[in-house]
């Protein structure tokens, strides 16, 4: 299974309604709202390029107030430590 991060633009004062359209698709792990070029980021898990471009062409594509995607494939994962709480 591999990671994918798909990156979307929202027109303006959609962006709950679009962030909850996504959910609501039940394909999304995780998804957050970000600053900058784009609007939200959402991590998904897929088994293969055919179960992505379906996901991302047939049902994210289909969700109304989305202006673009841009989808970030990984390659690998690391293991990192846990970052030190400063106080």
């Amino acid at each position: 299974m591999r990671a994918v991060f798909v990156m979307l633009k929202v027109e303006p004062g959609t962006l709950h309604a679009v962030s909850q359209a996504i959910a609501d698709l039940e394909i999304v792990s995780e998804m957050y709202s970000v600053v900058g070029e784009h609007d939200l980021i959402a991590k998904i898990y897929v088994d293969s390029f055919e179960q992505l471009a379906e996901i991302v062409n047939d049902r994210i594509h289909k969700v109304p107030h989305l202006r673009e995607t841009k989808t970030v494939i990984t390659f690998d994962a690391y293991d990192v430590p846990s970052p030190k709480h400063r106080s």
